[in-house]
Parts: structure tokens; sequence; C-alpha cells
């Protein structure tokens, strides 16, 4: 599956984007990701492992929540990283 990686995230993929990954739920492709690029899955999930405030998922087209999320009819997965400032 294609997964299309935000800027803030490049440092850990070494600038590619869109990169490959696999999974049967949200949370299994962000370990294969992780698998690939060693400390990615910290970056979008926090210590208690739920997903990180500034971070959204949408599968295909579809805003995902919920890391227990099933990949089957997904073809992509984009990872959005909300700034903010002030």
């Amino acid at each position: 599956m294609i997964v299309h990686i935000p800027s803030p995230l490049h440092s850990y993929t070494d600038g590619k984007t869109p990169v490959e990954a696999t999974g049967k739920t949200l949370l299994d492709l962000l370990k294969n990701l992780d698998k690939q690029f060693p400390g990615f899955l910290f970056r979008v999930i926090d210590e208690q492992g739920e997903i990180r405030e500034h971070m959204q998922f949408y599968l295909g087209t579809k805003r995902e929540s919920e890391l227990s999320a099933p990949l089957d009819k997904v073809s992509e997965v984009h990872i959005i990283c909300a700034i903010s400032g002030g």
C-alpha cells in the first residue's frame, strides 16, 4: 500500500514519500513503517499507545482515529501532521 508521509517526518524516511508499507490494521501499518524507518512509530503514537494529538490519518478519503481500523479495502494512506504556533 502507498503511504504519503508529511514533510515534518521526512527525516525518518530519508526524504522518501510516498513509501510502501503493509498491514492489516492502521497499527500494523505503522509498525511496518517503524521496522523500515526506526523511530517513526514514536513520532505518531504516544507513550500510552494512542495517536498523537497533532497526527491525522486518512485511509483513502476517510479520516480515521482508531489504530484498529482495517486496511483491507485501502490502497493509500495519508498521514497529516497539524502544525501549531503562535
